[in-house]
């Protein structure tokens, strides 16, 4: 059995990043993408680190809200959990609620407290039982409690998840539609003809996609701490372990892909068919807490679940690696036996 060549893997590994920063487009997008994604996000949150509903105002004249004397109670407008949005008329306001633009509508002029709500909508519940509640004058049955400790802000919880969706679209785009192109205008019916092995180039392909989504990944990530402060309470050696593993498994899931592809349009669909249940059922925007228990089994067969799970953990938890072992175990097996079954598979002719 032939040994892998170190000498002709690390050809195709300096081709392959050649080609990559001669691409000014690919290389500027690689960055920009999931930088703006952030800023966005963190200036539409402003920090916040809890929920606000909207509530809207008739009928207001102006972009500030005023209320009649005894309209609403103190304990109502106070609530940091409330922002009140200004509404010209009643007809307006209940067109907004309609499209659930607005979680709650209220007349600022009337004094028997009329409000207006989207039975549709979960948030208007929320808001009505908090304007409803605030008439109780301050009288409660139960003692409010602040839990202790650091809280983590959606901005924080979020941020590890677009750098591994950047990290996923970049793996399985950059690895398994570009194979897919070489082998459509002949480049790997060429390579074919040199003593390189499918097993070499596939490496060398996945190592090279790993050192521009960690090139990436470091330069986002300083970018945006400047910024935003993120939360880190663990290891960043450990942390950028994780996602090494987690570029290396999501790249030789492109290499499958592109085992035996042809068809560019087929690739594009295969691929947007494996990356968008995984980028919503691996929870990179949303928590799965309370979801049923068939969606969070078929979480846990995406590699992103496993990368998300153990880098959150490393970031809000300072989790150690004995904390973290078993994501990192799966990434790492999966990684090479997804390997194997490429360079097994790997055709270079059409």
């Amino acid at each position: 059995m032939q040994l892998p060549s170190i000498k002709r893997m690390l050809a195709i590994f300096v081709a392959r990043n050649h080609e990559f920063f001669r691409d000014k487009a690919a290389f500027g997008w690689n960055f920009a993408f999931p930088f703006l994604l952030i800023l966005g996000i963190g200036l539409v949150f402003e920090g916040k680190e809890y929920t606000q509903f909207k509530v809207g105002v008739f009928p207001q004249q102006s972009e500030s809200v005023a209320f009649a004397e005894t309209a609403v109670p103190d304990s109502f407008k106070d609530d940091r959990h409330i922002t009140f949005i200004p509404i010209a008329d009643k007809a307006q306001g209940v067109e907004k609620l309609r499209k659930h633009k607005i979680d709650l509508l209220l007349d600022g002029n009337s004094t028997d407290h009329k409000y207006w709500i989207n039975d549709a909508s979960p948030n208007g519940g929320l808001a009505e039982k908090l304007f409803l509640v605030s008439f109780l004058d301050g009288k409660s049955v139960a003692e409010k409690q602040v839990i202790d400790g650091m809280q983590t802000r959606y901005v924080d919880w979020l941020f590890p998840g677009i750098l591994a969706m950047n990290m996923m679209f970049s793996a399985l785009w950059g690895v398994g539609y570009i194979v897919v192109r070489y082998r459509k205008n002949g480049t790997l019916k060429r390579l074919k003809a040199t003593p390189l092995t499918a097993f070499e180039y596939l490496t060398a392909l996945m190592l090279s996609r790993i050192f521009v989504l960690m090139f990436t990944l470091v330069v986002v990530w300083i970018g945006a701490d400047m910024i935003f402060d993120f939360q880190m309470l663990g290891s960043y050696p450990l942390l950028f372990f994780i996602f090494f593993l987690g570029g290396l498994n999501l790249s030789a899931i492109g290499l499958i892909l592109a085992a035996r592809g042809t068809s560019e349009e087929f690739t594009s669909g295969v691929l947007n068919f494996i990356s968008l249940p995984m980028m919503f059922i691996s929870e990179v925007w949303f928590s799965l807490e309370g979801s049923p228990e068939w969606v969070h089994t078929l979480s846990q067969l995406f590699p992103l679940t496993h990368l998300l799970k153990a880098a959150r953990k490393v970031m809000s938890e300072a989790a150690t690696f004995s904390d973290v072992q078993m994501e990192c175990s799966v990434l790492a097996l999966t990684t090479l036996l997804f390997l194997l079954i490429a360079s097994r598979i790997f055709s270079w002719n059409e």
